[in-house]
């Protein structure tokens, strides 16, 4: 089943209420006026709630993709998808996509 392209403008949170970004953009692929992002591109988080140890073991600082598009690529790596999944680091929590364009999907 298709699923909506990720792009930069896309709000993607953590676990715990943190915005998280792409560290790098896909500038050959747009949606909407925007690049979109690749598998490749690590997250950074900003604003995560989950306190620090020993209260917790937050807050999420960064997040990696595992699972991206399997028939869509941009210079040979798989585009994200709004239901492409990541985990946060430290915490191993996920990134949740929810918002994102609603025009452009791949598989």
């Amino acid at each position: 089943m298709p699923g909506f392209l990720l792009h930069v403008g896309a709000t993607v949170l953590c676990a715990h209420g943190g915005q998280a970004q792409p560290t790098v953009p896909n500038p050959h692929v747009s949606v909407g006026g925007q690049p979109t992002v690749t598998v490749a591109a690590g997250y950074l988080v900003a604003g995560c709630a989950l306190p620090p140890p020993p209260a917790g073991n937050g807050p999420c600082v960064s997040a990696q993709w595992t699972t991206a598009a399997t028939h869509l690529t941009s210079d040979g790596s798989p585009l994200l998808l709004a239901d492409s999944q990541a985990v946060c680091a430290p915490t191993g929590t996920p990134l949740a996509v929810t918002l994102t364009q609603l025009r452009a999907t791949g598989m």
